[in-house]
């Protein structure tokens, strides 16, 4: 049985608002928005993650755009379809372009969800019924530059080259992509597959008004790098990075200390020559350090956001008096904390990063109630949030997950919401607080 889907792109001069048959009442942002009775067609204004119509006045508003058919034929064809509606872009909209920068094992992908998750609506993977690494949600694509290997795991085993090496990887491919997208334009993505190692069929990328480019090489290509419109860095500091593999691959997978050691030296050559040095580059860096509290601590973490000045749409977050060099001590009354020493220590203070002007925020040690945030948060500036508390709010969302009790979750979700607000300030619309 056939349903045709008629979905129209564009908001009236009234109120977001869907037109159905009679009787038909949908439920806004829902496949039930949808009727999958047999014979039904109907028009579907955009609902609110189609996001270019945020704040515009209403005077301003086209009432319909051009419609577009979708036959649809079954379920999940039918998701498919409603996916393709929430996320498109508006006419004349284009999306803005943010990479991340970071080793493999760094948090990267809590990170992305922490910043996907302020743009409304659960993240997921892209739905083509095959292993693919690219994340979606309402308004956002996260594509994973893992895929522009230019050979499979067989294929470096020949070259004798690691996935680090600029020659193992396809820049050419990465910058006619990045820049299709960045123009509006649907593209044929290629798939390295975690999993086998092998190089997959390509998958279809629509652009969305949000679209991240995490990986190894976002800012090695002076070309891809110039597409970017905000640059963000994770730097796990070598000590840190060692602990965490001790933990994961000695403790939990039964490796020896001496074959991690291993790992870690055959890799460091390609990293300190062409990943590292990438972080110069960034507008924005999370450096993850071990904690000043305690001498040979390699449980807390002592977490920097340093976040370069002079960067367009960018204001950096400050703690309650900007410019000045403050270290302040929560009292455990209002914060507990199990971490030696004081417990937290938070601090503020303006350095050169790279050559440039930066303002820096750090949380040393842990708080082990992430409600008691709420604290914390009060006595920062220009966080991007949208409401007294939706920093720690955010948190709550992802509590559990690695880096939830210490700086790595609090300015995770700080930069996360920065995103959000850099992306209003280059597209010029709003993302309510109500989508979160």
């Amino acid at each position: 049985m056939h349903a045709l889907l008629v979905a129209l792109l564009g908001l009236a001069t009234g109120a977001s608002a869907y037109v159905g048959p009679a009787g038909f009442v949908p439920r806004a942002r829902s496949s039930q928005a949808i009727s999958r009775s047999q014979g039904h067609a109907f028009a579907l204004r955009a609902p609110l993650s189609s996001a270019a119509h945020f704040g515009t006045p209403l005077a301003s508003r086209s009432t319909f755009a051009s419609p577009v058919s979708l036959r649809v034929t079954n379920d999940k064809e039918m998701d498919l379809a409603i996916q393709q509606i929430s996320m498109s872009l508006a006419s004349g909209q284009k999306p803005v372009v943010i990479g991340l920068a970071a080793d493999s094992g760094c948090g990267k992908s809590t990170f992305m969800r922490r910043v996907t998750a302020c743009f409304g609506g659960a993240s997921k993977l892209n739905p083509i019924g095959r292993e693919t690494n690219t994340l979606i949600s309402d308004m956002t694509t996260v594509i994973c530059l893992d895929d522009y290997h230019l050979n499979d795991r067989q294929g470096r085993k020949k070259t004798g080259l690691t996935a680090l090496d600029p020659r193992e990887n396809n820049f050419d491919l990465m910058y006619e992509q990045v820049k299709a997208l960045k123009e509006g334009k649907k593209i044929m993505k290629p798939i390295y597959n975690h999993v086998n190692g092998t190089l997959d069929e390509p998958e279809e990328i629509t652009p969305t008004p949000i679209i991240i480019f995490e990986g190894l090489h976002p800012f090695y290509d002076k070309r891809v790098e110039e597409l970017m419109d905000f640059k963000i860095y994770v730097d796990i500091t070598p000590e840190v990075k060692f602990n965490w593999k001790v933990q994961r691959d000695h403790e939990e997978r039964g490796h020896s200390i001496e074959s991690i050691k291993q790992q870690i030296e055959a890799r460091k050559p390609d990293f300190d020559a062409y990943i590292d040095p990438q972080k110069n580059k960034a507008d924005c860096v999370i450096q993850v350090l071990p904690t000043q509290l305690a001498a040979n601590d390699k449980t807390h973490l002592n977490v920097k956001l340093i976040q370069c000045k002079d960067v367009d749409h960018f204001a950096p977050t400050y703690l309650w008096d900007e410019g000045s060099d403050i270290e302040w001590v929560p009292p455990r009354s209002k914060l507990a904390s199990s971490a030696p020493g004081v417990g937290m220590k938070i601090y503020q203070k303006n350095e050169k990063w790279a050559g440039k002007d930066a303002a820096v925020i750090g949380m040393d040690g842990k708080y082990d109630k992430i409600d008691e945030m709420m604290y914390v948060e009060k006595q920062f500036a220009s966080t991007g949030s949208k409401f007294v508390g939706e920093v720690t709010k955010k948190m709550l969302e992802y509590e559990g997950q690695p880096g939830s009790n210490d700086g790595t979750g609090f300015l995770q979700t700080i930069t996360a919401l920065k995103v959000r607000e850099i992306y209003e300030g280059i597209a010029k619309v709003k993302v309510p607080a109500q989508a979160n």
